[in-house]
């Protein structure tokens, strides 16, 4: 399992489909040095982000490690082929 973490696109830069392109490269990366996984953590007040990682195909999980517990933090995996 791999963990992603502190995705960011500045502002000016959104909307062109950086994020999904940044996030695709980081599961194909992930893939080849044979994780069969990954999982990221973002906040319940994070839409944008919350809409990216589903419609990338993640699904809600328990909040892992740090995050357990943590009232604001919204967890996903993603099964990697």
């Amino acid at each position: 399992m791999v963990e992603i973490k502190r995705m960011y696109v500045f502002p000016e830069s959104r909307g062109k489909g950086l994020a999904t392109k940044i996030l695709t490269e980081l599961e194909k990366w992930a893939a080849e040095l044979s994780y069969a996984k990954c999982v990221l953590e973002t906040g319940k007040n994070q839409p944008e982000a919350i809409r990216l990682y589903e419609k990338s195909g993640y699904h809600v999980i328990p909040n892992y490690g740090p995050y357990a517990g943590v009232e604001n933090s919204i967890c996903f995996e993603k099964e990697l082929v």
